[in-house]
């Protein structure tokens, strides 16, 4: 069974790559019964999310409110 520390390390890998079969069941197995690992990788979708907002150009208008919608 996989523990938290690979479990960390296979949600961060796949926001590079597609995971194989054995990784993808271990690590989705894990997050059934692991909350604090499922937080974490609803986090690192987020921050990847983010990043590629960033990255074209629409990196201002994911992040924050425009001054318009804050007054």
């Amino acid at each position: 069974m996989l523990n938290c520390t690979g479990a960390t390390e296979l949600c961060s890998l796949e926001m590079e790559r597609k995971l194989n079969l054995r990784e993808d069941v271990s690590l989705k197995t894990h997050l059934m019964i692991c909350t604090g690992c499922m937080n974490f990788r609803k986090q690192m979708q987020g921050l990847h999310q983010m990043m590629q907002a960033y990255a074209e150009g629409r990196g201002e208008s994911a992040s924050a409110p425009n001054q318009s919608e804050r007054d």
